[in-house]
C-alpha cells in the first residue's frame, strides 16, 4: 500500500487485529448485529433498514464460523484495513519515525474500536469510505480509465454499505466542483450507478420502503434541545473523547494544500453542518457522525508529525482514552466490569430460559426486533417479530416470516411488563411474561388506507380500503378495523376501533381489494396531527397496515 509502511506498526496492528478477533469471539452479539444477522439467512438485494453490505459480510464470515467471531470476521478484516488506509493517505515525509504516535491516535479514536469488530453498517461504511478517498487521490492527480472503474465501483460499495455514503460523495464533489466538466467522473458515476441497479431495482420492487421510512415514516420525538441540539454536540465530544479540544482545534484552523485535503475538510464540515441543522428535528445518534472519523484521522494525523506541542497532548490524552476504552471492552465481555447491564451481557440466559419454557416451538416477539434475532441467533429456533400500531416496521414486516407460523402453537412474547400469562426470566433476573396460542392466525400483510387528498373530521363518512396481498382467502369476521390518532412526531396517541358489521361469509380474494363506509370516531386525546388505517386479527393489537396520512392535507 505505501513503501513508507514500517514493519513495527504493522507488527501493532496485526496484534490490534488479533485482540479485535479474540474480542469478537469472546463477546455476545448485541441487538442491532443478531438483527442484521438475521438478514444474512435471507441474501438479497436490499433489505427494510439499510442496503446489504453488512449482510453479505456476516454471511461470508459466518460461512467459516457458526459463532459470534463467523458473525464479526469481515468486520476485524475491514477494522484493520480502514487503520492502512488512513496511514496511506497522512502524507508526511518524515512519518515512518512516527508510527507510534500514530497508532496512539487511531486507537484513541472512540467508535474506531467498536467498528473494528463489531459487524455493523457502519464497520463498511468506515473502510470504503477510506478506500474512496485513497482510490480519489490516485484519481485527481492522474484520471484514467482504469482508476475510474476503481472509484466507480468503490463508490458503489459505500452505497451499498450505508446511505449515509450519499453524502460522503457528495461533499467531495463540492470540494471540487470541476470533477462535473471531468469526463473520467462521469465514467466513475456511470459505473458506480450500474454496480448500484440491483439495489435501486430491489427499492422499486419494494415500493421504496426503506427510503420512505428514513425520510418520512420514521417516528420521532418533539424537539428537545437536550436530547436534540445539545445530544448532538456532546455526540462530537464522544467521538474522540479526551483529545476533542486539540482534535477540533486542528481541524477547524487546518488550511487545506490539495485537492485531497480539501476533500477531507468538506466532508468534515459537510457533515457538521448537515447533521447540526438536522439536530432542530430530530435526535442525531452517534453513528450518523462516524464518518467524520477518517477525515479527522489524516488531518490530525498529518498535523500531529508536524506540531510536536500536538504531538504531546495526543500521545498523552490519547493513552488515557485507551485505557478507558480498554476497559469498557472488557466489560462488554465481563459484565462485572462494565459501569451497568450492557446489551452484549446476558443474551445466552434469557434465551436459554426461553428455549426452556417454549421447548422449542416458534416464538413471536411483540413490537421487538431485536429479541427475535436475538433469540434466532442463539437458539438456532424459529422466531420472528410482529409489529403493532405501537411500533414501527422492519424487516419481519416486509420478508414473509409471518407466513413461517401460521396455524402452528406458538408462544407470543409480549412487548411490556404485563404481569399475566406465563413468564420467563430475561438476563438481568427480570420476569418477562407472554402466552401460549394454539393454533395462531395472523394478517399482517394486509394493506388498507383512507382517501388521498381529504380533510379529516370526527364524524364524517370516509371510505376505508382493504387490499389481499395474501395467496388465500382472508374471512372478513376475523378482522377488526381501527384509525391509529399519531402525534406531530407520527408517534401513537390512540387507537379508535370503527364499528363495521361486514356480512360474516364474505371473504377478500387473493389480489382484491374492497372498500368499506364508516364514521371517522372523535380521537379522545386533543390535537391529532395524522392518522393511519389500522387492522386487527384474531383479538391481536392493531397492526401497520397504512401509512400515517395528514390529518389535514
Amino acid at each position: 500500500m505505501n513503501k513508507l509502511l514500517p514493519k513495527p506498526l504493522l507488527i501493532l496492528l496485526g496484534g490490534l487485529f488479533v485482540i479485535n478477533l479474540l474480542q469478537a469471539y469472546a463477546t455476545e452479539l448485541i441487538y442491532d448485529e443478531a438483527y442484521y444477522w438475521y438478514y444474512s439467512q435471507n441474501l438479497s438485494w436490499g433489505y427494510f433498514d439499510h442496503p446489504p453490505m453488512v449482510a453479505w459480510m456476516i454471511a461470508l464470515g459466518y460461512g467459516f464460523f457458526q459463532n459470534e467471531l463467523g458473525v464479526r470476521l469481515v468486520s476485524c478484516l475491514l477494522g484493520t484495513g480502514t487503520a492502512l488506509l488512513i496511514w496511506s493517505l497522512v502524507r508526511h515525509p518524515e512519518k515512518k519515525a512516527f508510527y507510534k504516535e500514530f497508532f496512539i491516535w487511531i486507537l484513541s479514536i472512540t467508535l474506531l474500536h467498536a467498528y473494528g469488530f463489531l459487524s455493523l453498517p457502519d464497520t463498511p461504511l468506515l473502510f470504503f469510505t477510506a478506500l474512496f478517498l485513497w482510490i480519489y487521490r490516485r484519481f485527481v492527480h492522474q484520471p484514467g480509465i482504469l482508476i475510474s472503474l476503481a472509484l466507480g465501483i468503490c463508490m458503489a460499495a459505500l452505497m451499498y454499505s450505508k446511505y449515509h455514503a450519499a453524502l460522503v460523495i457528495l461533499f467531495v464533489l463540492f470540494s471540487n466542483l470541476r470533477l462535473l466538466k471531468n469526463r473520467y467522473a462521469w465514467l466513475a458515476l456511470g459505473v458506480s450507478l450500474l454496480c448500484y441497479l440491483p439495489h435501486l431495482y430491489w427499492l422499486y420492487d419494494h415500493e421504496f420502503i426503506s427510503l420512505e421510512f428514513h425520510l418520512f415514516e420514521r417516528p420521532n420525538q418533539p424537539y428537545n434541545f437536550s436530547k436534540f441540539t445539545l445530544g448532538f454536540l456532546v455526540n462530537l465530544l464522544a467521538l474522540f473523547g479526551l483529545t476533542f479540544p486539540f482534535v477540533y482545534r486542528t481541524i477547524f484552523t487546518f488550511k487545506a494544500g490539495n485537492k485531497l485535503e480539501k476533500a477531507l475538510v468538506f466532508l468534515i464540515y459537510g457533515f457538521l453542518i448537515f447533521f447540526f441543522v438536522s439536530s432542530f428535528q430530530r435526535r442525531v445518534q452517534t453513528q450518523w457522525l462516524v464518518v467524520i472519523s477518517i477525515p479527522a484521522a489524516v488531518l490530525v494525523g498529518q498535523c500531529l508529525m508536524e506540531q510536536p506541542k500536538l504531538r504531546k497532548w495526543i500521545w498523552r490524552l490519547g493513552l488515557a482514552n485507551i485505557i478507558v476504552l480498554a476497559w469498557l471492552r472488557l466489560g462488554l465481555v465481563y459484565e462485572p466490569l462494565f459501569p451497568g447491564h450492557f446489551e452484549s451481557h446476558g443474551n445466552k440466559v434469557w434465551v436459554g430460559n426461553l428455549e426452556t419454557l417454549t421447548k422449542g416451538i416458534p416464538v413471536i416477539f411483540e413490537n421487538s426486533y431485536r429479541k427475535a434475532a436475538m433469540y434466532g441467533f442463539y437458539s438456532q429456533k424459529p422466531a420472528i417479530s410482529l409489529n403493532n400500531a405501537y411500533y414501527r416496521k422492519d424487516q419481519y414486516a416486509i420478508d414473509g416470516s409471518e407466513t413461517l407460523v401460521q396455524g402452528q402453537k406458538v408462544f407470543y412474547a409480549y412487548k411490556g411488563g404485563a404481569d399475566k400469562g406465563v413468564f420467563y426470566l430475561d438476563g438481568k433476573g427480570d420476569k418477562k411474561y407472554g402466552r401460549f396460542i394454539e393454533d395462531f392466525s395472523s394478517y399482517r400483510d394486509l394493506k388498507a388506507g383512507l382517501p388521498e387528498g381529504e380533510t379529516f373530521i370526527s364524524g364524517k363518512e370516509y371510505s376505508f380500503w382493504i387490499y389481499n396481498p395474501y395467496q388465500k382467502n382472508v374471512p372478513l369476521k376475523a378482522l377488526r378495523l381501527g384509525i391509529a390518532y399519531l402525534d406531530t412526531s407520527k408517534r401513537l396517541n390512540e387507537v379508535q376501533p370503527i364499528d363495521i358489521q361486514p356480512d360474516p361469509n364474505k371473504v377478500l380474494v387473493p389480489g382484491d381489494t374492497i372498500r368499506v363506509r364508516f364514521t371517522l370516531p372523535k380521537p379522545v386525546k386533543a390535537d391529532p396531527v395524522y392518522l393511519r388505517a389500522v387492522i386487527s386479527e384474531h383479538g391481536l393489537p392493531f397492526g401497520l397496515n397504512g401509512r400515517a396520512q395528514r390529518i389535514r392535507p
